[in-house]
């Protein structure tokens, strides 16, 4: 069986957090409210209290320096009725059986003896005297052994005061439970209005899976630098984020399905045309199986770019240390082996990389093919690592035609193709995945114009700790 604390959990877990918030709010500025009320009436008391106490103790020592000479026994004053002090007073011996010990008017204990005997100190205490509450100080006598002397006053004044001030303490309490409540209740809706439109937007956007939506920020809020405001900050960031992968998404579908529609016809053209071979010359049906060939290359290698750009970071079992100027030696020698008609140079110093070498062999040789894909017969394409500001500058330098001012913004995008770049063959994902490869090893790939002619990328990684 659940406890109460457990259910008061279980059915406060149920509310909304704005209903939270402000029950928590309001209990605890009221519990501070009370406990302040309740210091003060605490305070109240004790101070009339204290202020009787203090005319009981200037009442006893005026009577104290009047009995001199006279009656040291007995009763003083007997009008206990009189709210006004003195108003009762009597001198108690410590003999019970002394002269002057009967018909006193206030309460004698075994106290009050000790008291006259001198074994004990003096003390206040409250008493009712014919059906009034009253307020009594029982002290020695100075100057007599064996007295004590009692005064008492009523402590109506007292009684009152304390219970009006109680009462008012009760209504300023009550008033301050309400305001607490009100203004717990206004603070959580201030403070929680924009996870509140953080909550519709991310509703809206789920019903209607458009990112597009933001969180509206008045001026007054924007301005503002707690959590709440950098949550909501952080959300449209997140929104915008996601806008942008969507878009790219649907254009990189809408790219490789017009990327696609043209050999997948060519594909179809041919395969329909070898389907009736029998019409076809020998060398008809040549041509046709090779260009049959060589559109399901094509189309090969457009699928398996197409799912090496899916994957959004190198698997980290395969991270290694590797030596990027023996990497970018190997990929020079294959180059020239696709490319017989470009020459290659490289200067290479020897440098150490965190990364998986199959895929910076893949960002290098795309480079690599591109610089010779746009260079003339015989021209020299250059190849150079170099140590810079505590990073491996590695760049592909060629002698082509270089990039233009207008396509050199787009030259790592999907699918794009200058207008130099249409009439060669390529499905313009070749940057596009040297770019992403560079990006999952934490480096920067860039494209620049060269000084003297031609087109220059610049691929910059950190250093590895090993090699520095």
């Amino acid at each position: 069986m659940r406890t109460p604390v457990e259910r008061a959990r279980s059915l406060l877990g149920r509310r909304p957090l704005r209903a939270r918030l402000a029950l928590v709010t309001s209990a605890a500025v009221a519990l501070v409210a009370l406990g302040v009320l309740a210091a003060a009436y605490v305070v109240i008391r004790y101070e009339l209290v204290r202020q009787l106490d203090l005319q009981l103790k200037q009442q006893a020592q005026l009577i104290a320096m009047q009995s001199r000479g006279g009656a040291d026994t007995g009763v003083l004053g007997d009008e206990c009725v009189w709210r006004a002090a003195p108003a009762c007073a009597q001198v108690v011996r410590a003999d019970p059986t002394a002269p002057g010990q009967r018909g006193l008017v206030l309460p004698v204990t075994g106290a009050t003896r000790r008291v006259a005997a001198g074994s004990l100190g003096a003390y206040y205490s409250d008493i009712r005297h014919d059906g009034h509450p009253m307020r009594m100080l029982t002290t020695p006598l100075p100057g007599r052994e064996g007295r004590a002397l009692q005064v008492a006053a009523r402590s109506d004044t007292v009684d009152q005061g304390v219970s009006q001030a109680g009462r008012y303490l009760g209504a300023v309490g009550a008033v301050g439970v309400l305001l607490a409540a009100a203004l717990g209740y206004l603070a959580s809706r201030t403070s929680l209005r924009p996870v509140t439109r953080l909550t519709a937007t991310a509703e809206r956007i789920a019903a209607t899976r458009d990112p597009a939506h933001r969180i509206e920020l008045p001026p007054y809020e924007a301005r503002r630098k707690d959590e709440i405001t950098r949550l909501a900050t952080s959300f449209n960031t997140m929104l915008g984020e996601l806008q942008e992968a969507v878009a790219a998404q649907r254009r990189l579908v809408a790219d490789a399905s017009h990327e696609l529609r043209t050999p997948l016809t060519a594909l179809r053209t041919n395969s329909e045309l070898l389907a009736r071979a029998e019409r076809l010359t020998p060398a008809q049906r040549e041509r046709a199986a090779e260009a049959l060939g060589r559109q399901l290359r094509e189309v090969t290698g457009m699928v398996n770019d197409l799912i090496e750009l899916a994957r959004d970071e190198e698997p980290r079992p395969l991270v290694e240390q590797v030596r990027l100027d023996l990497l970018a030696e190997r990929c020079v020698a294959a180059a020239r082996g696709h490319w017989p008609g470009t020459v290659f140079t490289a200067d290479l110093a020897a440098a150490t990389v965190h990364g998986v070498p199959a895929r910076l062999a893949r960002l290098l040789s795309n480079l690599l093919d591109n610089a010779a894909k746009f260079s003339p017969a015989g021209a020299v394409v250059e190849v150079r690592l170099e140590r810079a500001d505590g990073f491996l500058d590695l760049t592909v330098r060629d002698h082509g035609p270089g990039i233009s001012d207008e396509d050199l913004p787009h030259v790592f995008d999907r699918f794009y193709r200058s207008r130099q770049a249409r009439a060669l063959p390529g499905s313009g994902l070749g940057l596009a995945m040297a770019r992403q490869i560079a990006h999952a090893h934490g480096a920067r790939l860039t494209a620049e114009q060269a000084g003297t002619g031609g087109a220059r990328f610049r691929l910059r990684l950190p250093v590895t700790d090993a090699d520095r």
